[in-house]
């Protein structure tokens, strides 16, 4: 584990403490909590990202064999005949 040096107002540490306290725990323990949910956390594009994957992967199964290359023609979308 890493030992980092971090530079904070008295009054922040203080208030840091009590919480900690409160939390049965430490200053270190709350930074530690903080640093590694900050490094976990999704940016915008990841969460996207897995949205559209999830999306693409439900398509998938709740249709096998489906293909973007299986569109219909203009024509046919359009073929009113069709639809009776």
């Amino acid at each position: 584990m890493k030992n980092i040096t971090v530079s904070v107002d008295d009054h922040l540490y203080q208030q840091a403490r009590v919480r900690a306290a409160q939390r049965n725990s430490s200053v270190s323990a709350l930074v530690r909590e903080f640093l590694a949910a900050l490094v976990e956390e999704d940016t915008g594009f990841e969460r996207l990202q897995r949205e559209q994957n999830d999306l693409i992967a439900r398509i998938r199964a709740g249709h096998p064999g489906f293909s973007a290359a299986d569109r219909l023609t203009r024509d046919d979308v359009h073929d009113r005949h069709a639809l009776r």
